[in-house]
């Protein structure tokens, strides 16, 4: 089963230390980056995914400052640990932690026009083009 766990001085380094396949380095910013983000922007959130005791990705999301709406602005699995289902069980696990808000009904996210894994896997949970382009990134969105 997956879960989230803080982030803290326990996990802070091996979160770090987590690396995506040298081919997908392209489509993610590192996590140093995101935690460092999260200092600044303190609307984020941060998340170590853990499978049982394995630390095995890392996902951010947050209420956006500027539009007053849920981004899911990261997502990883370590590349030891991809193609296992535990991207798909996070992002199942984080949509039902976002729900919690009932005051929002959708859930946006982004990613990279080449990442075809990441279009798959999001399609896969319900999201859908909303028609934007942001940053060279497609914007997918979740109604609920």
């Amino acid at each position: 089963m997956i879960t989230f766990r803080d982030i803290d001085r326990n996990n802070f380094f091996d979160v770090i230390d987590l690396s995506v396949a040298e081919e997908q380095k392209g489509f993610v910013a590192t996590n140093v980056f995101s935690l460092a983000q999260a200092k600044a922007f303190p609307e984020c959130v941060c998340l170590a995914i853990y499978k049982g005791e394995i630390l095995v990705g890392f996902t951010m999301y947050c209420m956006d400052y500027e539009d007053k709406e849920y981004w899911i602005y990261r997502l990883m699995i370590d590349t030891r640990y991809q193609s296992k289902g535990y991207g798909k069980a996070a992002m199942e696990k984080l949509i039902e932690r976002i729900k919690q808000d009932t005051e929002h009904h959708v859930i946006y996210l982004s990613f990279e026009p080449n990442n075809h894994r990441a279009k798959h896997l999001y399609e896969s949970l319900g999201f859908e083009a909303d028609g934007r382009v942001i940053d060279g990134e497609i914007v997918y969105k979740l109604d609920y």
